[in-house]
Parts: structure tokens; sequence; C-alpha cells
């Protein structure tokens, strides 16, 4: 976008595209109407592209302009929550920040995110509540959270999806595995050994996603070990009942290792998502940085550590909680 497109011109733009008349759209604005016509225009020259179509009926937008409208409604909606955020901030009216997650986000994400939080809205707690991910969709629907870190793909129209994390997915084996002699895992090995998968009720979209990512490269998965938490997939490794993927930073027991599949580059997506019809979580979700700002910064913190205590076909089936794949 133009350096020389302002907030005013994207609501000059936007009243123009609801009414589909500049006498109208400048009536709206408090503007006349030459004044109004004439700053679109310049601004269509400046971008180098028409906005609208002007006809004796009235204003076409063009398939251009309505990606500029789409941006303008995104922009100006934005603004407005995080001045009433801001003002809300200063006045110490804020609401602490109801956050949901699902046992599969990483814990170093989910301090991550606390720690920007409290830098943008200093004084303003955060109230946490886990569960799995097709509840906490529930109650960010019920407007019982704000906002939620889940494991990707997110679908339906009514959620604003923020990515947050991207990390490789590798395969988690026991130290002792014939595995993990070699520096990565052929897709043969890999097919001989995955038996373990997140329990797909928990999550059916990524689990779906994640079959028929291991169908293109010939692997007919057999699940026949579901676990509802990262703790149930570690100890079934550990237990010697096959290997699974897990989030490259996942932070593993003792006794466990993992190791990247040959030629494959899967990831393993953390987003933030809220309702598109809750404030706070779209004040929060417009102030919080980018996926790459929140890599690099992840990346300061080094590698995750290990940790201090161990804590489709079913035969061995863990339920009650969510395996995060794209």
């Amino acid at each position: 976008m133009s350096d020389l497109v302002e907030f005013r011109h994207l609501k000059y733009i936007l009243a123009v595209a609801e009414t589909a008349n500049f006498t109208r759209a400048a009536e709206r604005l408090f503007l006349a109407q030459p004044s109004l016509s004439k700053q679109i225009k310049d601004l269509e020259d400046e971008i180098g592209f028409p906005i609208f179509v002007r006809s004796r009926d009235g204003v076409r937008i063009t398939p251009a302009g309505q990606m500029i409208i789409t941006y303008a409604q995104g922009a100006l909606s934005a603004r407005g929550e995080i001045i009433t955020m801001a003002r809300a901030v200063h006045s110490g009216e804020v609401a602490p920040l109801r956050l949901g997650f699902s046992p599969f986000v990483n814990p170093e994400l989910l301090e991550f995110f606390r720690d920007g939080y409290a830098s943008l809205f200093s004084d303003c707690p955060i109230h946490l509540s886990g569960g799995n991910f097709l509840h906490m969709l529930q109650r960010l629907e019920q407007a019982s959270l704000d906002g939620a870190l889940l494991p990707m793909p997110i679908d339906g129209p009514d959620w604003v999806i923020q990515r947050l994390a991207r990390d490789p997915l590798v395969v988690c084996m026991r130290t002792d595995d014939a595995l993990a002699r070699a520096p990565e895992v052929s897709i043969s090995n890999l097919s001989a050994k995955l038996k373990i998968f997140r329990d797909p009720e928990i999550h059916p979209t990524a689990h779906d996603r994640l079959v028929e990512m291991l169908m293109e490269v010939g692997i007919d998965p057999e699940a026949s070990c579901l676990a509802a938490t990262p703790a149930d997939i570690q100890w079934m490794v550990r237990a010697g009942y096959g290997v699974a993927l897990v989030d490259q930073r996942t932070i593993l027991d003792s006794g466990l290792t993992t190791r990247p599949i040959a030629g494959i580059s899967w990831t393993a997506d953390t987003a933030f998502v809220h309702h598109k019809k809750g404030s706070l979580g779209s004040a929060v979700s417009s102030s919080f940085p980018s996926a790459e700002t929140c890599k690099h910064a992840r990346q300061e913190h080094g590698p995750p550590k290990a940790r201090d205590h161990p804590s489709i076909k079913s035969s061995c089936l863990i339920k009650n909680r969510p395996f995060s794949s794209t």
C-alpha cells in the first residue's frame, strides 16, 4: 500500500463503496462532493489503477478496487478496536484476557504469548483455560473465551486466524531405537514404525490432513495407538508401541529423541484464534507480532530443554485431551 494512502482515504473509499454513489458518500462524510471525487481520483492516479468505474448510474467497484476495499475494512476495524483497547487500558477498565489453549501447543509458545501480551497491555491479566481443540472452538463461539492458541488447520468463516509458529514435524523415537543411529528417517522406515497418532476425534481436520500427506508419500497409516495429549504420545513411544510425529520444539522426556524425515518438510503450525465478533480478541490479534517476528524471538531463547521428569484401527486408546499438522 502506498505511503500516500492515509486512513482518511480508506474511510472515503469505504463510504463510496457502501453507498455506490459519490454524492451520498460525501454527505455521509460531511465533505463537498467535488472534493471527495478529486481526492479519490488523485489516489487512483497515485496507486496506478482505478478503484471505481464511474457511470451515470453510480459507481462500480473494480476487481483490483475490491482488494483495496477489503483492506480498508480490516484496517479501519483494527484501528477502532486498538484505540478502544488503548483507551480502556488507560482508564484501567480492561477485562482479563480469557485465553484458551490446546495441550498440543508448545508451552514455550504459550509463555512467549504471555510475555508479548504483557508488554503490549501491562497490568492486564490473562486467565488461562486448557482443553481439547473442539471444546476451545465451542467456547470461543459461546464468547466464554476471548481467544485461544490452537494447532492448525482451523476451518470455518467465523474465525480470525493469526499464525504464530511454524515448526518442523519430526519423528519421535526411543534413544535405543535403531532409527536413532541415522541422522534422518527414510519414508520406508517411517511407514513400518509409525503407529502412534493423536486421537482423530479431537482434531478431525488435522488428522485428515496428516493422513493425506502420508498417503501422498506412499505411507498407508495404521493408527494402532491413539493419544489424547503429548504426554500420552511420549509414554507410548517410551513403552515401545512405535514412533510418532511431533513438533521439533517439543520438550522430550528422558530416553526419547527425534530425527527429521528424509526429503520431507512438513510443519506443525500454531495460531492465535478468535471469533470475528470478539472485540478483545481482535485488538490482541491486530497488536500482536507476525509469525516471522515470533519465530525470531523464539529462536533467541534457544532449543527446547529436556524435561526434568517423565510424566483407523484402535488397540491403544487414551482419550480426553488433544497432534498438530498442516
